[in-house]
């Protein structure tokens, strides 16, 4: 392993050794690295119409494959990946991860029914799960708490940014040449990315910006999940995150095929359509809830809570107008809207789990609410929709599927709300407003 530099000791930098440009280049790795995470994931979304064609799938089939196969896996080595990144060097972690996913990525081309893309699929979850925990984990040690949620938006950009590149390029590569070398070719670049992480990333102090008080060494493994599950506003957060989110892996992996069936377009045409609708929207959503939650939390730390239940509940409105639309341009313009509101969630919640935890508990407690969000998001709010899906199609034909949407998302909506308004008031009966208070 090449040796990582104690930024503490480089010159010219009172912070913790690194230029500001340098934190801001280590930040876009790390939303490039996020990019490639969603993009490799959600190809499968603009793909998957031509794999249920070839293997004669049900929509209850490919919502195993898009969601259980995944988020199993991933929420299973998410623990001792976070478990070792909050004690080793994370930018090894984050290199060895975008490597191994992007090689199983690209085995997902070769794929021959159900069961060898299942696996394939399980094998992407196992690098893009140890990845996260120390993703987030190294932005908090190169930013300000007072930084953190514009931070955490940016990084956000990434998702953004990746659901629509593999959508845009995963349908263009598709329609030259066929979903099993769109996976191949959408898997290699992350290979060149895990080496500029490696060779050029290096690793800050751990909680160099924590409280004064705060607990910088990993405790034991049950000591440490024991302090995160009794942690109210963490355990708010993570939850209310797992339910809303929901809502994003729903746009993300059911839209493509709802526009195809509803408007009769190849996948090359939606993969342009609907990917530059997630730029649109999702670029100056995360950008703009970042700012925002900055503003509102140095008035009122609450608004870490209180922001993501509103905009989880507010993007429903535009998201019925979208899937109601009869017509083309209306169903993209009230979509782009939905989601610009959606996103805007992000950052407020990702700084809100890391304020809320200890700096030696930061990847654990990533790890914990990617369980949640892949075991409640993922895998069963995909399966839900394509279980619903096939049990109205007999009556509603190709509209199943948009019902089965929107139905999901406002159910989503609504629960998030409640959890995150409960996870506003724990912020005060707790302690933790105080404590940010001394910090």
């Amino acid at each position: 392993m090449a040796s990582t530099p104690d930024l503490t000791t480089d010159p010219g930098n009172s912070e913790g050794g690194e230029s500001n440009w340098y934190r801001w280049y280590v930040l876009g790795l790390l939303t490039l690295v996020s990019m490639f995470s969603i993009a490799d994931r959600l190809v499968f979304a603009i793909l998957l119409e031509d794999i249920k064609a070839e293997f004669d799938f049900s929509d209850t089939q490919i919502g195993l494959i898009g969601g259980l196969a995944f988020a199993a896996t991933y929420v299973i080595v998410g623990f001792p990946a976070a478990r070792l990144a909050d004690r080793s060097v994370r930018r090894n972690i984050v290199a060895g991860a975008i490597t191994f996913w992007s090689a199983m990525t690209a085995l997902c081309g070769l794929a021959t029914g159900f069961w060898t893309l299942f696996l394939a699929r399980t094998g992407v979850g196992v690098g893009e799960g140890c990845s996260g925990p120390a993703s987030q984990s190294l932005v908090a040690d190169y930013f300000k708490r007072e930084e953190l949620a514009k931070a955490m938006g940016f990084l956000t950009i990434g998702a953004t940014v990746g659901t629509a590149s593999g959508l845009l390029v995963g349908g263009q590569l598709n329609e030259l040449f066929g979903w099993r070398w769109a996976f191949v070719l959408m898997g290699l670049p992350g290979i060149v990315i895990g080496a500029i992480v490696y060779f050029t990333m290096r690793e800050p102090r751990r909680g160099r910006h924590a409280p004064k008080d705060a607990q910088i060494e990993q405790q034991p493994l049950f000591q440490t999940a024991r302090v995160l599950v009794t942690n109210r506003v963490f355990m708010g957060l993570a939850v209310g995150w797992a339910v809303q989110i929901m809502i994003g892996y729903a746009l993300a992996v059911w839209m493509a095929a709802v526009m195809m069936r509803n408007f009769e377009l190849s996948s090359g045409d939606v993969g342009i359509y609907l990917g530059l609708t997630f730029l649109i929207g999702g670029i100056p959503g995360p950008i703009l809830g970042g700012y925002v939650a900055g503003w509102l939390t140095r008035r009122d730390e609450r608004w870490r809570a209180w922001l993501p239940g509103l905009v989880s509940l507010g993007c429903v409105l535009p998201l019925g107008l979208s899937l109601s639309s009869s017509t083309f341009w209306p169903f993209l313009i009230f979509f782009a809207f939905a989601y610009a509101v959606y996103v805007a969630s992000q950052a407020p919640i990702l700084s809100g789990i890391q304020a809320a935890v200890e700096p030696g508990q930061r990847g654990f407690a990533v790890a914990i609410a990617l369980f949640f969000n892949n075991l409640v998001g993922q895998a069963l709010g995909l399966f839900v929709v394509g279980w619903v899906s096939d049990w109205l199609a007999p009556t509603q034909g190709t509209l199943s599927l948009t019902i089965a949407v929107f139905a999901v998302c406002l159910v989503s909506g609504i629960i998030a709300m409640a959890v995150f308004a409960w996870t506003a008031a724990q912020m005060r009966s707790s302690g933790y407003l105080d404590r940010m208070a001394t910090d």
